[in-house]
Formats: C-alpha cells, sequence, structure tokens
C-alpha cells in the first residue's frame, strides 16, 4: 500500500532550511527503508490529479533518479535494484505511469513519459516488459483518444527509442510505432502539439527504420510525410522535421538520390527565409552529407555500412548553387559573436558547412569562392570584411597546395595588414583565417610553407603587435603562433629560422598569459598552451639557454601560487588552473631538455627544486593539478633514471593517493602511467614500494566503482613492474594472471556492435598482451618456467584475437609481439605449443604483407624468435 508523502514532497521545497532538511531526511530514510514502497508512493502522487503540481513535479524527478544516472557505476547499481523489486509491484508502478499520459497536467504528462522510457531502458533489453510497446500504441489507434494522450503518448514512443537499441524491438513492432508516429504528423488529423511530438518521435525511431528504408514504398511514405512536415505553419514543427532530414541524411545517405532535388529546394529556401532555428538545421543537413561523403573518401566505406556503400557525389552536384547559398550566410553576423564563444549563428553554421565542403570537393570550390572574397575585402562595411575573410579561411583544408599555394601568398601580407583594421570582428576572424594558413600551408618539413624567411620577420612582428588585442582576438593570435611553431617542428635546420624571435615570442606570451581583462581564464590557457608548442618546436641546440630561463620563470611562478591568498572556492579554482598550466609547461620543458645528452644535465641540476614544488602544489589537492604535476614527475623520472630512487619516499603517499581516487578516475589512470614511467626508471629499485603498488592495483581491478578506462592501463602496469624487478615479481604472477584471464574472458564475450565498449575492448586486449610481454620479457633471464603453465591460455588468446572480424592495428602489433616474446623468454618448451597452433603461422604471414613498417618488423622478429624453437 502506498504512502502519503504529498507533505514531505512540499516541505522538501520549503524556502525555510530547517524545514526543508527534515523532509529531505525523511525521504530519504524512507527510500532507504523501503525502496519498493517508496517508489509506489512516488508513482501515486505523479498519477494523482488531485494533488498540487508542485509534489507531483518533485515525483517525477525523485522516480527518474531512483532509475538512471550519469555515472555508470551508479546507473549499475539503480538498474540491479530495480531488477531485485517484486515483480507484481513493479506492475503497479508501470500502470500508475502508464495512466499518467492521460494526466490534465502536460509537466506530469511529461515527466511520465520520460520516466517510462527509463524503465524501458532497463527492461526491454533484458525481454520484459513485452506489451508496453502495445499499451502505447492503443493509445494512438482507439477513437475517443483525447489529443493530449497522443501526445505523451508519442513523446514517450520517442523517448523510449532513444533510450534502447534498434536490436531489443521486433520488425512487427518497429513497424507498428513507425506507423503511429508518421500518422501523427499527419496535418488534417491532429493538433500541432500531437505532430510536433509525432516528429519529435520520428527523430528518435529512425535508427530503428533500417527495413523500412530498404522498400521503395515505405521509403517514399516517410520522405514524402517528413518533407511536406518541413513546410508546416509551425516553426518549431519545421525545425523538428528538419532535424529529422539531418539525421536521414547521415543514417540513410545511400538512398537519397531520388530526393535530391526536392531536398536542395526545401533546404534552400528554409536557409533563405525561414527562421534561424529552422535555417541552421537547413544548413546542418549539407553539413551531414560532406561528413558522409569525406568518410566514403577517406574510408571507402561509411561507418556501420557495408564496403558497398557509392559515393553519390551529392556535393560536386549541387557545388554551384550550394556555395552561393552557403556565402550569403556568412554575411548574416551577429554584433556580439566575436565576444561569445556559444553563440552559434546563421554565419558561422555557413561558414563550418563551407569548410567541409572544401574537405569534400577541393579544388572546385576555390574558383566558386574567390570571387565572392575579392568582391568583399574591400568594402566598407565590416559585414562584409569578415565575410570574405571567413570565407577564405574557410577553404583552406581540402584544396591542393597547388591551387592554394599562390591565393595564400599573395594575400598574406593583405591579412597581415588587416590585423589593424578599425573592426573587432574582422580582427578577429584575420587572427583566426591566419592560424589555418599556419596549420594547413606552412610545413617545411615536407618541402612546402607559405612562411619564408623574407616574411617570416613581419609575420612575427604582427602577431605579437595583435596578442595585446581585445582577449578574443588576443586568444585567436596565440592559435596563429601556435601553429606558426609547429610548422617548425620536425623540420631539421629550418627550425633555425624562427631560434631568434622565441625570445620575443616567450616573452610575450607570458604577459598574455598574466592578462585580467578576459571574461574567463581562456585566454591564459590558450597562451600556455602556445607557449608549450614553441618549446616543443624550438631547436634545441640553439634554444636551450633560452628554454632554461623559461624554466626558472615558470618554477618562480609555481613557486608564488602556492602563497596565494585563498579566500573563496574561486580563489582556489583560479589557483588550480594556474598550477596546471604552469605544471604543464614544465612537463614540455623537462621533455625537451632531456632529450639530448647535452642539455640533460640541466634538468637533473632542477630536478630537486621542481620535486620540492610538485611535492607542495599536491598538497593542494585539486585533481587538474594532480594530473599535471603527476604527468610531469613522470617526465621526470624518465629523464632522471634511478637518480629518480631519493624523491621516492615522499612521493609515494602522493601515488597511493592518485590509485585511490575512484571518483576523479583520470586522475588514477594518470597515477598507473606515472608509476609505469618510475618503474622504467628506477628498474629493481622501485621494489620496497612493488607490494604497497602491487595491493592497490589488484583492489583497482577488482573494484565495482573504478571508471572501467582505467583498467587496460593496470594491466600495461603489471608489464612494466614485470620488467622492472624480474624475478622478484614471482610472487604477485598468479593473482596478476587470474586477472589477465578473466580479462580476456571478458573481451572474447563482448558485444563488439557498440562502438565505445569495442574501443574499450581493444584497450583491454592490448594492454593484456603488454602485460604477457612484461612478464615473460621479466622472467626470460631467471624464471621463465613460471609462465609454462600460462603458455596454452595466452595462445588461445592470441588465437581468439586473429579469428576477430575486424582487428585494429594496434591490438595485432601487440598480439605479434608477445607471440615472439613466448619463443623468446619459453624457448625450446613451446615447441610443441607453435607446432600444434597453425593459426601463428597465418598471423604472421599476414602480418608481413602489412603496409605498416613497424608491424612487419615486429612480425619479423618474431617469427625468427619462432624459427628459432621450432627448428
Amino acid at each position: 500500500m502506498a504512502m502519503e508523502i504529498t507533505q514531505f514532497l512540499l516541505a522538501a521545497q520549503s524556502p525555510d532550511a530547517n524545514i526543508r532538511t527534515q523532509a529531505e531526511a525523511s525521504l530519504r530514510q524512507f527510500q532507504e527503508q523501503s525502496l519498493p514502497l517508496f517508489l509506489l508512493s512516488l508513482s501515486v502522487e505523479l498519477a494523482n490529479n488531485e494533488k498540487p503540481l508542485e509534489s507531483r513535479r518533485l515525483a517525477g524527478i525523485v522516480l527518474k533518479n531512483s532509475l538512471d544516472a550519469k555515472d555508470s557505476v551508479r546507473k549499475e547499481h539503480l538498474v540491479q535494484q530495480w531488477m531485485a523489486i517484486e515483480i507484481s509491484m513493479k506492475a503497479q508502478i508501470k500502470d500508475l505511469l502508464l495512466r499518467t499520459l492521460g494526466s490534465s497536467a502536460s509537466e506530469a504528462r511529461h515527466t511520465s513519459a520520460q520516466v517510462i522510457a527509463k524503465v524501458a531502458s532497463i527492461e526491454i533489453p533484458r525481454k520484459q516488459w513485452p506489451e508496453l510497446i502495445g499499451s502505447l500504441l492503443k493509445n494512438m489507434t482507439q477513437q475517443d483518444s483525447p489529443a493530449a494522450l497522443k501526445q505523451a503518448t508519442l513523446e514517450t514512443l520517442g523517448y523510449v527509442c532513444e533510450e534502447i537499441s534498434h536490436q531489443d524491438l521486433v520488425q512487427d513492432e518497429v513497424n507498428s510505432v513507425l506507423t503511429a508516429v508518421v500518422q501523427g504528423m499527419n496535418l488534417a488529423e491532429h493538433s500541432c502539439e500531437v505532430r510536433l511530438a509525432a516528429t519529435k518521435a520520428l527523430y528518435n525511431a529512425l535508427d530503428f527504420a533500417q527495413t523500412n528504408f530498404e522498400n521503395d514504398m515505405e521509403r517514399n511514405y516517410i520522405m514524402k510525410v517528413v518533407c511536406e512536415t518541413a513546410i508546416s505553419k509551425e516553426a518549431d514543427i519545421r525545425q523538428a522535421a528538419f532535424e529529422c532530414l539531418v539525421s536521414i541524411a547521415s543514417t540513410y545517405y545511400d538512398v537519397l538520390e531520388p530526393y535530391m532535388q526536392t531536398l536542395f529546394q526545401l533546404t534552400s529556401n528554409a536557409v533563405k527565409g525561414d527562421e534561424e532555428s529552422v535555417a541552421l538545421q537547413a544548413i546542418e543537413f549539407w553539413s551531414s552529407i560532406c561528413d558522409e561523403e569525406i568518410e566514403l573518401q577517406e574510408y571507402g566505406t561509411l561507418e556501420g555500412g557495408d564496403s558497398g556503400s557509392t559515393h553519390s557525389r551529392f556535393i560536386e552536384k549541387a557545388l554551384p548553387y550550394l556555395v552561393p547559398l552557403l556565402l550569403d550566410t556568412l554575411l548574416k553576423q551577429e554584433e556580439d559573436q566575436d565576444q561569445d564563444d556559444s553563440i552559434w549563428n546563421i554565419s558561422m553554421s555557413g561558414g563550418t558547412c563551407l569548410g567541409l565542403v572544401a574537405r569534400t570537393v577541393g579544388d572546385s570550390v576555390v574558383k566558386l569562392v574567390m570571387p565572392f572574397v575579392e568582391g568583399n575585402i574591400l568594402k566598407p562595411d565590416w559585414h562584409c570584411r569578415e565575410a570574405a575573410t571567413y570565407a577564405f579561411g574557410s577553404i583552406l583544408e581540402g584544396p591542393s597546395l597547388e591551387t592554394l599555394g599562390p591565393l595564400v601568398s599573395n594575400g598574406l601580407d593583405f591579412l597581415l595588414n588587416a590585423m589593424r583594421d578599425e573592426n573587432n570582428h574582422v580582427k578577429d576572424t584575420t587572427a583566426w583565417a591566419l592560424s589555418r594558413i599556419f596549420e594547413f600551408l606552412h610545413c617545411p618539413a615536407s618541402g612546402f610553407s607559405v612562411v619564408s624567411p623574407e616574411n617570416l620577420e613581419r609575420i612575427v612582428t604582427v602577431l605579437l603587435e595583435s596578442i595585446n588585442d581585445a582577449p578574443n582576438v588576443a586568444e585567436k593570435v596565440c592559435g596563429a603562433i601556435y601553429y606558426l611553431a609547429q610548422g617548425y617542428e620536425d623540420a631539421g635546420t629550418n627550425s633555425s629560422l624562427l631560434t631568434q624571435y622565441i625570445p620575443r615570442i616567450i616573452s610575450e606570451l607570458l604577459k598574455t598569459a598574466e592578462r585580467s581583462d578576459g571574461s574567463d581564464s581562456k585566454i591564459r590557457t590558450s597562451a600556455y598552451e602556445t607557449l608549450n608548442e614553441v618549446v616543443r618546436s624550438s631547436n634545441i641546440v640553439e634554444t636551450s639557454q633560452i628554454i632554461l630561463e623559461l624554466l626558472k620563470s615558470v618554477l618562480h611562478k609555481l613557486g608564488q601560487t602556492l602563497d596565494l591568498q585563498i579566500v573563496s572556492s574561486d580563489d582556489r579554482e583560479k589557483q588550480g588552473d594556474l598550477q596546471a598550466s604552469l605544471c604543464a609547461v614544465i612537463q614540455v620543458i623537462v621533455q625537451k631538455l632531456s632529450s639530448t645528452d647535452e642539455t640533460k644535465p640541466s634538468i637533473l641540476q632542477a630536478a630537486d627544486t621542481i620535486m620540492y614544488l610538485f611535492l607542495r602544489v599536491f598538497a593542494c589537492r585539486r585533481s587538474t593539478v594532480h594530473e599535471e604535476a603527476m604527468l610531469a614527475i613522470g617526465a621526470l623520472a624518465h629523464a632522471s633514471g634511478p637518480e629518480f630512487e631519493k624523491y621516492m619516499p615522499e612521493l609515494y603517499k602522493y601515488l597511493e593517493m592518485g590509485l585511490q581516487n575512484f571518483e576523479e578516475y583520470e586522475v588514477c589512470a594518470i597515477t598507473v602511467g606515472v608509476i609505469g614511467d618510475i618503474c622504467r626508471a628506477l628498474e629493481d629499485k622501485v621494489l620496497p614500494y612493488c607490494d604497497g603498488i602491487m595491493n592497490h592495483l589488484v583492489r583497482n581491478l577488482q573494484s565495482a566503482e573504478l571508471h572501467r578506462s582505467v583498467k587496460p592501463p593496470i594491466f600495461a602496469c603489471f608489464g612494466d613492474i614485470a620488467l622492472a624487478i624480474g624475478e622478484q615479481f614471482s610472487k604477485y604472477v598468479e593473482p596478476t594472471v587470474a586477472m589477465m584471464r578473466s580479462a580476456a574472458e571478458v573481451c572474447a564475450q563482448m558485444d563488439n556492435s557498440d562502438e565505445e565498449l569495442m574501443d574499450y575492448g581493444n584497450q583491454l586486449k592490448r594492454s593484456i598482451f603488454e602485460a604477457y610481454s612484461g612478464i615473460l620479457q621479466g622472467f626470460k633471464d631467471s624464471k621463465p618456467e613460471l609462465m609454462l603453465p600460462h603458455a596454452g591460455h595466452l595462445f588461445q588468446f592470441i588465437e581468439v584475437v586473429f579469428r576477430e572480424k575486424y582487428r585494429d592495428e594496434s591490438v595485432t602489433k601487440a598480439a605479434v609481439a608477445v607471440m615472439g616474446d613466448l619463443a623468446d623468454a619459453l624457448g625450446p618448451n613451446t615447441k610443441i605449443l607453435f607446432k600444434d597452433n597453425a593459426f601463428c603461422i597465418q598471423f604472421l604471414g599476414e602480418c608481413l604483407q602489412s603496409d605498416d613498417e613497424h608491424l612487419k618488423e615486429t612480425a619479423n622478429w618474431t617469427q625468427v624468435m619462432i624459427a628459432r624453437v621450432v627448428s
């Protein structure tokens, strides 16, 4: 029997903090003591039209939060709780939720639709609640169903389709859902609220319509209804219809040919004359078509599609009409769009689409865009100058160097002058266009650059002058300097060209990082990221002294942050962000100076100061700082080698804290990686800390609370520890290998239709192989026989991976390497295993045919190792 909870729900929203706290505690106690009854009581409250709207609203929110959470561990816990509730109690709750769809209160209907979808996301994949779709469809087909019930039902169908996978419904159910939804879009029969809900529901149901889109008649009908809906009287319905077309463009590209004439007309009219929300979706349609065609050009197939996908060249065919349409949108800027990065308007959308068009068709776009650029770049109206610059910057990726080179060389000086334009928008876009020029047309290493010894001084002078402009311009100028410097990375003697300017660049970037006129910390972040790139790209022989001076300056700044007066949480956040940026700079400097024997001693001399500051930074306990400082410590360990041992007594407690930080799991993952760096640096000197580290790592693997992304690095770390301590790893072998075996079983059963899961599976497989490699190599000279009992299982796992239809290249490399390690470490003991496993020869043959030189090299080495054993 449900309990009366109205008063508690109302009190939990009281302006009086004491009343509120007491009510929240009572609700929490009820929830903990009897969850089934608590959920039933909430459902009764939500369904009851006599109850106040405020209590019903909160009941709905609490219900939803009892079934779903953003955090995956919490979500799984809530799912298990729901599954444990008695079937009859769940049936009552579900019945109340379905009844609420007919409520007179629109908010209650809306909330109920969301909660039903959350329940469906748990039950339908488990083949429970089979009657749900039928119940919802009955609401649509009953003669006397009120419009409000139909609207809420369509909303529910949309949410359900969003929550579940298309594999969870049988085709008959899909057909019925699509029929109900498409009929709900019918102009003659339904109110605008019902039609809007139907159109939104179709958007979520499109993934389910694969079979229907393969049938000409059904597809024609769906497309006809969507196109008609796209010219409805109501703007929100037109917008929803165009959102459907955007989704259709990416999901069903292969079957669009017959409709493209109509779709061009529809989108063109919307872009030219409809409300902005509708016009944005019309442009997005063409952006989606570009994405599909770029993917076809790069990979020869569409994601999830078979290799038979045909390239219909829609963009090429529409080019003479589409480009002028997009160029017109560039002139529709907003006065303050340069000040607010969250603004997304028609001119930005048009420019983004134009950039995608350039990537899709290459050179053909240039002759259509340049007349617009030349015709507008000198006009007195800033809108025209900015639009011309935006158009020019948008087409710099895609067309060939032969086509763009002369245009950019001729236009570069003009753009540098435009950095002194009187209008802020124009300067902002010009700085962005310059950064694109340096990103795509400045690569001395490949033999082509629009930057020459003759124009470099002018470029640097203009950029360093403009970095003092308004914050939004300065941030874009940082981007231009970033790509200008990046061009000289790995450029051999060409990198010397920048050397004379580096002290000025560093000085200006440090000044920019300290500006206080930016509305947020973006300008500081940009300045420090650019500083990092300048250090990375510099010619180490010529700039080591400059970089050393920079290190002293950055260490001094980091020391100052530790003495900042912290009054508010805002102060604490600013301190943390600044420390994180400074730690990142130190990491880059450590990596740069330790990369040559001549400059390495300077880092070793500064190591004590660096570590002292890092340990003080850790005491601040901010996760962003923790991450950056940890990464820098990894770089310092790599540079210091065995000398790093002296820092371990102090550092160890912070490593432990990092390993125990499940909540900020990125910190945990980085700590695991740094432990690998430390093992490589210290080798067997890490032994005194191994018991503690291994305990934490094993516990982390066993934990259901730790985010799964941390688990692959832990396996790889086992390999690093084994390599470092050799035969001393023997006491950890049994628990370690047991975990690797169970992880291998998880990999074998993984659902590869889910892309995110497939990526995780690949990381897991690769790290298991890396762990085995490290352990085998660690035991090679002393106790290889310890791994003999596990060799058979490892062979089975390698074969499972070999037989996979889609195999990631990094997994292939790791699998082939571990075969070589098996032969190398266990020697003649593996002779029978290699002879019994004929797939190894096939596997190696495939790898030796690869275009990847590194994979071929690994396969060659493995072949030699196996040949030694077998012969």
